[in-house]
């Protein structure tokens, strides 16, 4: 059996051969191997959002504060 994080709780998930599907201990979550890709993927696209708009907003607080130096 093969273990990985759950993207939900964190918990452990194991892979279950007689049915090809990943369960969390923790939390429960079944699912597949390609459903467990597409929610980490997920996940990475929304913490990457979540990064380029909080450096647009410190760019843009920057650009502020830097105008009213000169």
């Amino acid at each position: 059996m093969s273990q990985t994080a759950c993207p939900e709780c964190g918990g452990p998930m194991v892979y279950e051969l007689s049915t090809k599907h990943f369960q969390c201990k923790r939390c429960g979550l079944y699912v597949t191997r390609e459903q467990l890709d597409d929610i980490k993927a997920k996940i990475r696209d929304r913490e990457e959002d979540d990064r380029k708009k909080r450096r647009r907003i410190e760019n843009d607080y920057l650009a502020w504060w830097l105008s009213g130096k000169k």
